[in-house]
């Protein structure tokens, strides 16, 4: 849990307010405080904003029906997990996690 300074003095438009401190508490069993962070959410929610325009801010990208956005970013979760190679891993990241042998293409997808 991230704690930020007042905002009233922010220096610019878009500027988040300064981080002064962090809590860390532990949930769903998670033994080691130590390796709790947020990078891996941080990297989640850039690739999620950089890939469907709906989560840009200042966009005409964004949705008007709910579902609709519920559709885009499952699409969106389904193309990162089953159809795209990650460098780091050179494979899928479920291959990885044995939940299929192949990468999968989107007409895989839309033939199921």
């Amino acid at each position: 849990m991230k704690n930020y300074a007042d905002g009233s003095e922010m220096t610019g438009r878009y500027a988040p307010p300064e981080v002064v401190g962090s809590d860390r508490k532990s949930m769903w069993g998670i033994d080691t405080l130590k390796t709790i962070c947020t990078s891996h959410i941080e990297r989640f929610n850039l690739s999620l904003r950089t890939f469907i325009k709906r989560f840009s801010r200042l966009s005409l990208g964004f949705s008007k029906k709910l579902g609709n956005l519920k559709a885009a970013v499952a699409l969106h979760i389904f193309h990162y997990n089953f159809c795209r190679i990650h460098s780091s891993i050179r494979c899928t990241p479920a291959m990885r996690a044995n939940l299929t042998d192949h990468i999968w293409k989107l007409d895989d997808l839309f033939g199921a």
